[in-house]
C-alpha cells in the first residue's frame, strides 16, 4: 500500500487507488476506445490484442473492486445477469447446483432452465437454514453453492462462514451475491466465499445510468480461468465508456451506502409495529431472524434495502404504491433515487414473494421526506 492510496475503503474509493491519466496526468483516469492494438515489427504483442479479452479501461476499477473485497483479480461483465451466469457456465455437464430459494428472480429463473438444458443438477434450498444447506449438497458432485445475503427481496441472511464450510467439505465452491451490502459492509472472502458477484449496475455504480456485472476471486485456478474464458469467447464485457462510468460512480460508493443504510433504518424503525404495516423485514431490526448473524457478519450498517408488508393485503399494497409521490415506481436498487417495487407482480406466480409485499431501495434522499411520502400512501 502506498500513502497515495491511502489505507481506508472510502479513501481507496474517494482516490481509485490514486489513479491518473499518465498521458495528460489529469486526475481522472482516461477512457481507452480502441478495439484492436498494434502489433510489434516481429508480429508478438507487446500489450493487448483485441478488446473483446480485455480493455485497458477496465483496469482501474477492476483493481479497486479487488482491493475492497480482499480479491486476487477481478473480471467487469457487461451486465450482472452476464457475470452471474458465466459462473454456471464454466461447469460441466453433470455437476451440481446448490441455491437459494429467494434469490434474485431473473437468475433463479434462468438457472432452472439453463440447468435443465445442460444437464447441471439443481435444488434451491433455504439457506437461511444451515442443515438444509448441508442436506442438499452431493460430495464430488456439488460444484458451487450459491448465496445471495441478505436475499432479494425478503431480506433472509445466510451464515457464510457456515456455509463456506459445508460447500468446502463437499469439494464445491461458495459464490455469494454480494450486490446488496457492497464490500463495505460484508466482504464475503473474508468468511470462506470463493468468487464473489456483484450487479454493479446497482450500488457499485449507483446511479441508474450503467448495465454492468462483476465477479472477484479469492484464488484464480483454474475454474477462474474457465470464467475468463466464457467472458472472452461469448463476449459479455461491458464497453470502455461504461467501465470508466463505473468507476466515477464507484468513487463516492461509501457516501452513498452510508446514507442509504441511515434512511432504511429510519424507515424500519418508524414501520415497525406501525398500524399499516403487517411487517418489516429489515436484519438491522433487532427481531429480525437473521439479526444476529447479520451483526456478525456486516459492518457499518445493514442495507439500504427493507421490504414493507402493507396490512391489508395486495390490494392494499398496490393501492399504496400508486399513492407515493417521492418514491419512483420502478425496477432496479442501488441509485440515488429511491426505488419502490410490487414485487410479487413483477416475479410473477412463481414467485416466492408475499403479495402484500413492497421492496424498498432507499435513496440519499432525506429519510423524514422519505417517511412523510409512505405515511400518505398508506393512509386510509
Amino acid at each position: 500500500m502506498t500513502v497515495e492510496q491511502g489505507q481506508s475503503p472510502e479513501t481507496w474509493l474517494a482516490r481509485a487507488l490514486g489513479s491518473h491519466d499518465a498521458e495528460t496526468h489529469g486526475v481522472v483516469p482516461g477512457i481507452h476506445p480502441a478495439t484492436t492494438f498494434l502489433r510489434g515489427g516481429d508480429l508478438t504483442y507487446p500489450g493487448l490484442v483485441y478488446a473483446r479479452p480485455a480493455n485497458p479501461t477496465f483496469a482501474t476499477p477492476e483493481a479497486l473492486l479487488s482491493k475492497l473485497e480482499g480479491a486476487a483479480e477481478s473480471l467487469l461483465f457487461g451486465s450482472g445477469m452476464a457475470a452471474a451466469t458465466a459462473v454456471f457456465q464454466a461447469l460441466q455437464p453433470g455437476d451440481h447446483v446448490v441455491a437459494p430459494k429467494v434469490m434474485y428472480w431473473a437468475l433463479r429463473r434462468w438457472l432452472k432452465q439453463f440447468c435443465a438444458h445442460w444437464g447441471l443438477g439443481l435444488d434451491l434450498v433455504d439457506m437461511t437454514d444451515s442443515d438444509a444447506i448441508a442436506a442438499a449438497v452431493r460430495p464430488g458432485r456439488t460444484r458451487i453453492v450459491w448465496v445471495e445475503t441478505p436475499a432479494n427481496p425478503t431480506w433472509d441472511i445466510t451464515d457464510l462462514a457456515a456455509a463456506a464450510d459445508i460447500a468446502h467439505r463437499a469439494g464445491a465452491r461458495l459464490v455469494v451475491d454480494n450486490t446488496v451490502p457492497t464490500p463495505l459492509l460484508t466482504r464475503p472472502i473474508e468468511h470462506g466465499a470463493d468468487i464473489v458477484m456483484h450487479a454493479a449496475t446497482k450500488y457499485l455504480n449507483g446511479h441508474s445510468d450503467v448495465l454492468m456485472g462483476t465477479l472477484s476471486v479469492a484464488t484464480p485456478d483454474a475454474f477462474w480461468q474457465r470464467i475468463r474464458g466464457v467472458r472472452g469467447d461469448l463476449g459479455g464485457i461491458p464497453g470502455p465508456f461504461e467501465a470508466w462510468l463505473l468507476l466515477r460512480g464507484m468513487r463516492t460508493l461509501a457516501l452513498r451506502v452510508d446514507k442509504a443504510c441511515a434512511n432504511a433504518q429510519a424507515v424500519a424503525e418508524h414501520f415497525h409495529g406501525h398500524p399499516r404495516s403487517a411487517g418489516i423485514l429489515y436484519p438491522g431490526l433487532p427481531d429480525h431472524p437473521g439479526h444476529g448473524i447479520a451483526a456478525r457478519q456486516m459492518r457499518g450498517g445493514f442495507g439500504g434495502m427493507l421490504s414493507l408488508r402493507v396490512a391489508g393485503g395486495e390490494a392494499a399494497a398496490v393501492r399504496a404504491a400508486a399513492r407515493l409521490q417521492l418514491w419512483t415506481r420502478a425496477t432496479s436498487l442501488g441509485g440515488v433515487e429511491s426505488l419502490v417495487e410490487h414485487r410479487a407482480s413483477v416475479e410473477g406466480p412463481d414467485s416466492p414473494c408475499p403479495p402484500d409485499l413492497l421492496r424498498l431501495s432507499c435513496g440519499i434522499e432525506s429519510a423524514a421526506d422519505l417517511i412523510a411520502d409512505l405515511e400518505q400512501a398508506l393512509a386510509p
